[in-house]
């Protein structure tokens, strides 16, 4: 019975076709699997390096002055944020709200090109120290 034994252990020193064939599949299997990762993370990576496109800045702008004057105002928002962000521009609309000198800022950030409203943001600001608008008596709407 031993030389049985070891005539089985003698005659089967490859691997046959079927079981080849099986660690071949694996191993593209799990090629093909660590490159649609990769490629995830490289489309992920390129999607990140996009600025992202916001009106806080230009509202933040408007919320540090001391002094709101009624009017549409617009610019281009690569000289509030830089280079990266030269095909953007924003409007900001600035309207009295009430006699007490409450303004009413609206703000909206747009492609070059393009009518589509990426951003907008709006909020009322207190400020005492503006000059008569609308609702006060005064003109001066600036355009």
């Amino acid at each position: 019975m031993n030389t049985q034994a070891s005539h089985f252990s003698h005659r089967r020193r490859a691997f046959s076709l079927l079981e080849v064939m099986i660690a071949i599949a694996i191993f593209f299997l799990s090629v093909f699997a660590i490159l649609s990762l990769v490629s995830q993370s490289l489309s992920n990576a390129r999607r990140l390096q996009r600025p992202q496109v916001d009106a806080s800045p230009v509202l933040a702008t408007y919320a540090a002055t001391n002094i709101l004057i009624e009017g549409t105002y617009s610019g281009n928002l690569s000289d509030l944020l830089g280079d990266a962000y030269h095909n953007y521009f924003w409007t900001a609309q600035v309207t009295e709200v009430a006699t007490n000198k409450l303004f009413s800022v609206e703000c909206a950030v747009q492609e070059r090109g393009n009518r589509e409203i990426i951003s907008d943001l709006s909020t009322v600001l207190y400020r005492p120290e503006s000059p008569a608008g609308s609702l006060d008596g005064g003109n001066f709407i600036h355009k």
